[in-house]
């Protein structure tokens, strides 16, 4: 009687922002946010009728990103925080670009 041959399972990494084991959970809400408010304000800063939002969202989005960067603790997170302030710049830039407040 033969075994039936293993399969070797890909590892999967896990992806976490805290590669220092603690838990940050204000920088880490502050980063999501960031991020989220950037993409969306870049997504509606494209919109003529819509810059007013736009702008808003990004200028919060940056903001909340710069007070993060300040605050963060980690490389992961600096990395994320980073694409939020970047996203956020410019989505607030085309937002002011389209009539700002």
């Amino acid at each position: 009687m033969s075994e039936a041959p293993t399969r070797n399972r890909a590892h999967v990494p896990h992806v976490t922002l805290n590669t220092d084991g603690k838990r940050h959970p204000w920088i880490n809400t502050a980063a999501a946010y960031s991020v989220l408010a950037g993409l969306v304000s870049f997504v509606i800063g494209m919109l003529n009728q819509m810059h007013l939002l736009g702008t808003a969202l990004g200028a919060t989005g940056f903001l909340v990103g710069v007070v993060a960067q300040l605050m963060s603790a980690t490389r992961a997170e600096r990395m994320f925080i980073v694409f939020g302030i970047v996203a956020s710049f410019v989505g607030m830039g085309l937002g002011f670009a389209h009539g700002g407040f």
